[in-house]
């Protein structure tokens, strides 16, 4: 028999969420996780409103799904200023560029998501309009062409990247401020599904939260939408309350364990594993032998992979590690102590 007191009970009017499908916060203050980053912003916001500046240009940098574009609009919401954006693939010639600084007004923010994949002729035109806020604009061909300067409103950019490594170093140190956004722990997880789930009016018991989180890669996007999947299981199999025999149950059929690893994860590790005599094995031919492409390896399963201990990268290719071994029981790549023990 479930007790009153599994459920959880969250008040959410104070945030003024009239939609249940937004389920990101709007202030710092209801932002859950991410502590360093979120006290550093706090103290960069309230000093630009005391001094009644536009926030220097900020770079948020880390894997996907960890809330770099939320963060974006509650810098924009603290500052009570507008936000416009975009992306870096979006914006292909410098003229594109130039249409989007000059309709910025004084203090607004600008967003561009991905911005390691923005054009070199752009980002270029980008250069003088983050530091002197103008933009140098060239007109006509050949001899008669001359170059005029467009004076800029003091605006906010804000990049969001999730590989640091491509953008270049005349970009990064224009920025002012530049905050890495790592992945949550299982608590700070729990948290967020326990107030999506009053946002979506789920009633959830507080040990099917846990068992989503613990399983959620430490990612909120993928917490969420969890949540979701779960519900559906909810409300066909169960009687629309998310319990933990529920949760398992939704989780084991989508092929989520207990680890947080799908289908393609554990195909990964065990052709490595068994095919390559657990490694080491170049990407290319990883990614042949299981038949995925090589960015989807390293930027949507490796990183957690290596996270979580189950991989390894070495100059010679990719490795499983003894955890690894264990988790899929093979004996013959752990290491014996003295007595012949597994250990």
């Amino acid at each position: 028999m479930v007790k009153k007191e599994d459920f959880i009970e969250c008040d959410l009017k104070e945030e003024g969420l009239e939609a249940e499908a937004n389920l990101r916060p709007q202030k710092l203050l209801h932002f859950i996780g991410q502590k360093s980053v979120k006290d550093n912003l706090s103290v960069y916001i309230q000093a630009a409103l005391k001094r009644n500046e536009p926030i220097d240009h900020i770079l948020l940098y880390g894997p996907p799904g960890l809330g770099k574009t939320t963060m974006a609009n509650i810098i924009s919401h603290e500052m009570g200023v507008n936000i416009k954006m975009t992306s870096g693939p979006v914006i292909e010639r410098a003229g594109d560029l130039a249409a989007i600084l000059t309709n910025l007004k004084e203090k607004d923010i600008l967003f561009i998501d991905e911005i390691h994949r923005l054009n070199r002729s752009v980002e270029e035109i980008l250069y003088p309009a983050l530091e002197d806020f103008a933009l140098d604009i060239l007109i006509g061909k050949g001899p008669s062409a001359r170059s005029i300067r467009i004076d800029l409103p003091k605006f906010t950019l804000i990049g969001a990247t999730t590989r640091t490594g491509l953008i270049t170093s005349p970009l990064r140190s224009r920025f002012g401020v530049i905050l890495r956004v790592g992945y949550y722990e299982d608590n700070e997880l729990q948290e967020i599904i326990i107030r999506s789930a009053a946002i979506l009016k789920i009633k959830i018991e507080k040990n099917a939260s846990g068992e989503i989180a613990r399983r959620s890669r430490g990612t909120p996007r993928i917490a969420n939408r969890l949540l979701k999947r779960v519900r559906d299981y909810a409300q066909i199999e169960g009687e629309g309350v998310i319990s933990k025999d529920i949760a398992n149950f939704a989780l084991k059929n989508m092929g989520i364990d207990n680890q947080g690893l799908c289908d393609i994860d554990k195909r990964l590790l065990l052709t490595i594993l068994d095919k390559f005599k657990g490694g080491p094995v170049g990407l290319g031919t990883l990614a042949a032998a299981i038949n995925e492409d090589k960015e989807t390896i390293c930027d949507v399963h490796e990183p957690y992979l290596l996270q979580r201990g189950f991989l390894a990268r070495t100059p010679q290719g990719r490795k499983t590690t003894e955890m690894t071994s264990r988790y899929f029981y093979r004996k013959q790549y752990q290491q014996e102590d003295q007595k012949g023990n597994i250990k």
